[in-house]
C-alpha cells in the first residue's frame, strides 16, 4: 500500500501510475480514505501530464466496475446509447432517445447535470413537472424492455465513482482534460450494457474543446476506449459556434425538443438529430 502523496507526486513529475495505484486511489476515493483535496491534486496532475493508454484502460474500467451494470435479455432490438459534450441549446438527446425507440432499438440513456456553462439532459428533464431521473436499475431495466428507452441519471448504484469526480471536475479546473472526460463518459456508458454507441464531439466557441482537433482526439479517444470493450462506436464532430436550435434554457428546450418530435422543422436541431439517428441504423446494418 503506497502513500497517496506519492502517488499523485509520481503524476505531478510525470511518471505512470500502476493498475494497483490507480485502483488504490479510485476505491480510497470513494470509500472517503482520500480526500476531496488529495483527488483534486490528482486530477490536476492529470490535466498537465495526462494518461497514457493502459492507464486510461485502468482508470476507466476501475470506474466501470465500482458499481452495479445494466444487463438485457437479447430479444432482436440492439442497445444503444448517445453522448454529447455539451454545448449552448444542446438538446439532441431528448429527441433522438424516443426516436431511435421507435427505430426498434433499445435506448438506457444515462445523462448528467451541467457541466461548466452548459445546462445537463437532467436538468432539462426536471423542468417537465413530475418527471423522476433517479430511477434505480431493475426499474430502469425494465422501462426499456417495455418502452425502448429510459433517460436517467446516475444512482449511488451505476459508476459511482465517476458521480463523484464529475462533481470535483466541475469546481476545480479540471473540465477539459481529455483522458478524465473520455473515462467519464465511457465509463458510465459501458456501465448501460450497450452493444453501441455514437459520440457527438462538439467543437467550436462555445465547446470545451475548441479546435478541431482536439475535438477529433477525444472523439478516437473515447472510440478506442469503446473498441476495446468490444462495443460498435461511431463518433460525429459537430459545430457549437453558436447555439442549437432557437432556444437556450431548461424548459424552452424542452418545449423545441417536443416540437421536433411532431415533426416540425427546427434548425439544426432536427437535421442533427436525424442524423445521428442514421448513424446508428447504418451501424447495426438496419439501413
Amino acid at each position: 500500500m503506497r502513500l497517496i502523496y506519492d502517488i499523485i507526486a509520481d503524476k505531478r513529475d510525470g511518471r505512470s501510475l500502476s493498475a494497483a495505484d490507480i485502483s488504490q486511489v479510485l476505491d480510497g476515493y470513494l470509500s472517503d480514505a482520500v480526500t476531496d483535496y488529495q483527488m483534486a491534486a490528482l486530477l490536476m496532475a492529470i490535466c498537465v501530464r495526462g494518461l497514457s493508454p493502459a492507464e486510461l484502460s485502468a482508470w476507466t474500467d476501475r470506474m466501470l466496475t465500482s458499481g452495479g451494470m445494466l444487463s438485457f435479455p437479447a430479444d432482436g432490438r440492439p442497445v444503444v446509447d448517445k453522448h454529447s459534450t455539451g454545448g449552448v441549446g444542446d438538446k439532441i438527446s431528448i429527441p433522438l432517445a424516443p426516436l431511435l425507440a421507435s427505430l426498434g432499438f433499445r435506448v438506457p440513456m444515462i445523462s448528467g447535470r451541467g457541466l461548466g456553462h452548459t445546462g445537463g439532459t437532467l436538468d432539462k428533464l426536471e423542468s417537465i413537472p413530475g418527471f423522476r431521473v433517479g430511477l434505480g436499475l431493475d426499474t430502469s431495466r425494465e422501462q426499456v424492455q417495455d418502452l425502448g428507452v429510459a433517460m436517467i441519471g446516475q444512482t449511488a448504484e451505476l459508476a459511482p465513482l465517476d458521480r463523484r469526480l464529475y462533481a470535483l471536475r466541475d469546481v476545480t479546473g479540471t473540465i477539459e482534460s481529455v483522458p478524465l472526460i473520455a473515462s467519464s463518459i465511457m465509463s458510465k456508458k459501458l456501465a448501460e450494457g450497450i452493444d453501441g454507441l455514437l459520440l457527438d464531439v462538439k467543437t467550436g466557441d462555445g465547446a470545451f474543446m475548441r479546435r478541431v482537433s482536439d475535438a477529433r482526439t477525444l472523439g478516437r479517444t473515447m472510440k478506442e476506449i469503446g473498441e476495446r470493450a468490444e462495443k460498435r462506436v461511431v463518433a460525429l464532430v459537430t459545430a457549437m459556434d453558436e447555439p442549437l436550435g432557437t432556444t437556450a434554457g431548461h424548459t424552452v428546450e424542452i418545449a423545441e425538443s417536443v416540437s421536433v418530435l411532431r415533426g416540425e422543422e427546427v434548425p439544426q436541431v432536427t437535421e442533427l438529430t436525424v442524423r445521428q439517428a442514421a448513424e446508428l441504423l447504418l451501424l447495426f446494418g438496419r439501413a
